[in-house]
């Protein structure tokens, strides 16, 4: 800015130009851009909403045309491969302070898928207890199944001279010296999507809840008994 001098010699300021001028935004400028904004938040929003509402049709026809079922998952055959048993000889009172186990069996799993879609298998661990104390665990890889098709996964669990307390060693070696049967019990949960197209259903849990006896004298199974279903050897 400048100055211009008068006759007295005062400086007086000089007007601003034009360039000078501030700009001044009307008020319903802003409340236009604001409300734009929210059009556009709202027509974004009901898209999403509409292409949700399309997927979810698009997967309730897929439901409905394949109507999916539960697979089917039995453990089919026990194999004793070794069972042995070691006592530390006691007081009369107490004929085995303590005991310890070895054992090695082989569990054969049947799978059985009657949807029209495959199956996808995760990883499944099953215990393997005796009256209740955990021996050793089975582990089964995921794998995946076809369509209408029945496979047989196998696995074994080995147990090496795994100790136990006096109450449950004196019960193991009595099942074992005087009745020739050890009680086992398998347990483990099987987790199975299937997948349809590009989509994937959730997860579906089968347990296997079995009761397997074997002989030590044999070294063989002798009964089995899986849910309502049992197979005598």
């Amino acid at each position: 800015m400048t100055n211009r001098a008068n006759v007295n010699g005062e400086h007086r300021p000089r007007p601003p130009g034009p360039s000078q001028h501030q700009h001044y935004y009307p008020q319903n400028y802003y409340s236009s851009s604001a409300a734009s904004f929210r059009g556009c938040c709202c027509c974004l929003f009901l898209l999403l909403t509409l292409l949700a509402l399309l997927v979810l049709a698009v997967v309730l026809v897929i439901v409905l045309a394949v109507k999916p079922k539960k697979p089917q998952f039995d453990l089919q055959q026990v194999s004793v491969q070794y069972v042995g048993i070691t006592t530390t000889p006691g007081s009369p009172t107490a004929p085995a302070t303590s005991a310890s186990l070895s054992l090695s069996i082989r569990m054969l799993f049947t799978a059985v898928n009657p949807n029209k879609v495959g199956i996808k298998y995760s990883e499944s661990k099953f215990y393997v207890m005796y009256k209740g104390v955990p021996l050793g665990v089975a582990t089964m890889p995921g794998f995946y199944q076809p369509s209408h098709s029945v496979r047989q996964v196998e696995t074994t669990v080995s147990v090496d001279k795994i100790n136990l307390l006096q109450t449950d060693a004196e019960d193991l070696v009595k099942d074992a010296s005087l009745n020739d049967r050890v009680e086992l019990k398998v347990l483990g949960d099987v987790g199975a999507k299937i997948r349809v197209l590009q989509f994937t259903s959730p997860r579906v849990q089968v347990t296997v809840n079995c009761i397997v006896v074997i002989s030590p004298r044999k070294q063989s199974l002798t009964y089995k008994q899986c849910g309502v279903d049992s197979v005598n050897v």
